[in-house]
């Protein structure tokens, strides 16, 4: 039940809320005879579909002391056999891809709450006093401060994360403009804001080989960034004073230096100096580029060079569950890293809908459209984001002051 900020929501509601969706766009309509398990959850785990019930305030969510968890298992399991009944009386029917169609948006939407599921645990461990970890750390170089196990984890062929260890280089490399397409293209399963592929004018840009790292962003403290409104956007500078911000969220300073909490527990900067810096708002991440005489790119300069890219890195299957440093080039291959997994990149780009933008009919209109105004868009998901669900033409979207996903850096210029 735990809330611990506005954002995030109970891991109890993430299991009714996921329920709630295949119950409320796809059994009510498409299964005939289908018994709603309780006619008040039709409102209680709405989330923000205005059009289809009224719904309680998010920052209360975590005073749902009632329904008790086993009650939302078994409406849970009511949701999934209705499911099941359905996908059974499509396979002997030759209509139903409407159906069809929403269940498989029903599942993208479920792999979103996975994602939201842990980062909210993160900041709910965090304000816990006695910050526990959601998974242990493994086995810490032999610098690691005592009494806080280090990290040596090893998946991706990377070697463990040890400060003493190396990190690629911040290379820039620079691609070729002209006319390009953006969006997503094929058949296969995307978001209404994926659409429609249109075209799209470069200008010949840059973009850095990897994302800034924990180390990097430590030095643009220490020359007195968050204490430098030169450097900041009108309302990014409001933003640091009205709430104090001295570092990226889940940085904590101490008489050792800077400490960071992860899943995996409290680690020093220096067990964690070569991995991404992540938690940053837009205004932090534009900032730093400022700082360093660079900028953000744009979502289609990101998009365009992406767009080559096999999926794969740091995601959710990897088990790493926080970002890791950046694997060594490999011959004959993009010399950029990390387009995938690690941290969700903030661009350049305001969250707007493309040339010819028709968002989805009915209440799930409101999925992705009714957000196209005061949100920035980010690109390549993070530790935390299931493989299957991402893509090069997803488009992540949230308030610039946003601080609380896996939200990193990567330059351009």
């Amino acid at each position: 039940m735990v809330q611990s900020c506005a954002e995030a929501s109970p891991a109890k509601w993430h299991l009714a809320h996921t329920a709630w969706f295949f119950e409320s766009f796809i059994l009510r309509e498409f299964l005939p005879g289908y018994r709603l398990f309780n006619e008040d959850f039709s409102w209680l785990f709405n989330s923000y579909y205005q059009s289809f019930a009224a719904f309680p305030e998010k920052r209360l969510r975590s005073s749902f002391s009632r329904p008790a968890l086993d009650e939302i298992l078994r409406y849970r399991k009511h949701v999934d056999e209705g499911v099941q009944r359905l996908l059974a009386d499509l396979q002997s029917s030759d209509s139903g891809h409407e159906a069809l169609q929403r269940i498989e948006l029903g599942v993208n939407h479920e792999e979103q709450h996975q994602e939201l599921l842990l980062t909210d645990m993160l900041h709910a461990f965090f304000t816990n006093p006695l910050r526990p970890a959601y998974r242990p750390p493994t086995a810490g170089p032999a610098d690691a401060t005592p009494g806080i196990p280090g990290l040596a984890l090893e998946s991706r062929g990377s070697t463990n994360h040890e400060s003493s260890g190396s990190v690629p280089s911040l290379d820039f490399h620079s691609f070729p403009g002209g006319l390009r397409k953006a969006g997503h293209s094929g058949d296969e399963f995307c978001f209404d804001n994926e659409l429609p592929r249109h075209q799209v004018w470069l200008e010949p840009f840059c973009l850095a080989g990897r994302l800034v790292t924990c180390g990097e962003f430590a030095a643009f403290i220490a020359d007195g960034g968050y204490m430098r409104p030169e450097l900041w956007l009108s309302a990014g500078w409001d933003a640091v004073r009205a709430n104090s911000w001295r570092a990226p969220l889940y940085w904590i300073e101490t008489d050792r230096g800077w400490r960071i909490f992860t899943l995996r527990g409290e680690l020093s900067i220096g067990q964690l100096e070569h991995a991404p810096v992540s938690h940053v708002s837009y205004f932090e991440a534009d900032a730093y580029a400022r700082w360093s005489g660079n900028r953000l790119p744009t979502e289609f300069e990101w998009e365009a060079v992406a767009e080559g890219q096999a999926i794969g890195g740091n995601l959710l299957d990897s088990g790493e569950l926080m970002p890791i440093p950046a694997p060594a080039p490999v011959q004959n291959q993009c010399p950029a890293k990390q387009w995938f997994g690690d941290c969700w990149e903030w661009t350049a780009s305001a969250y707007l809908g493309y040339p010819g933008f028709q968002p989805l009919g009915g209440s799930l209109g409101e999925y992705n459209g009714k957000f196209m105004s005061g949100q920035m868009v980010l690109r390549g998901g993070s530790c935390v984001t299931p493989a299957a669900h991402i893509r090069a033409s997803y488009r992540n979207f949230f308030p610039p002051e946003t601080r609380w996903q896996f939200s990193g850096i990567r330059l351009a210029s």
